[in-house]
């Protein structure tokens, strides 16, 4: 962690303010206010100087909302795995994996036959004639018909 984010001059609990845990989070302060408004992030109480303070460990639940949010966990899920974080309930963990593991295989195989397909109107692009219309145009425009992996 940065010399600057580890200053906890005035402030005896080494907590942050909103602004400093943005910056060691790497993300902005909107995203703690809106993480905040789904009950992702506790919010403190103000303390006398009405700046809220932030204990150090936050820093680390907002880096494990945003490390399952690119494995493309949804935030209502990960608001789920927040509530289990002590790990005691490993099926349920198990369970909310699968599901999102599930999702990404059933991606994966969207992705796989659009590959296929375009890879098919690629090469049928390149061995076309002058003559012929493009193949790629005439799939898109509806002239040919592309289904299951095969332009024809």
């Amino acid at each position: 962690m940065n010399a600057h984010l580890a200053s906890t001059s005035g402030n005896p609990g080494g907590e942050l303010t909103i602004g400093r845990l943005a910056k060691a989070a790497q993300v902005g302060i909107e995203t703690i206010r809106y993480y905040q408004r789904l009950q992702l992030l506790p919010t403190p109480a103000p303390v006398r100087n009405a700046f809220r303070h932030y204990p150090r460990e936050t820093v680390d639940r907002i880096r494990f909302i945003k490390r399952a949010q690119d494995l493309g966990f949804t935030l209502d899920d990960i608001a789920a795995l927040l509530q289990l974080n002590d790990g005691a309930d490993r099926r349920r963990i198990r369970q909310l994996a699968n599901a999102r593991l599930e999702k990404i295989r059933a991606k994966m195989a969207d992705l796989q036959r659009m590959e296929a397909i375009l890879d098919d109107l690629v090469h049928a692009c390149e061995h076309a004639g002058h003559a012929d219309s493009c193949p790629i145009i005439a799939a898109f425009s509806g002239a040919a018909k592309v289904c299951q992996g095969e332009a024809t």
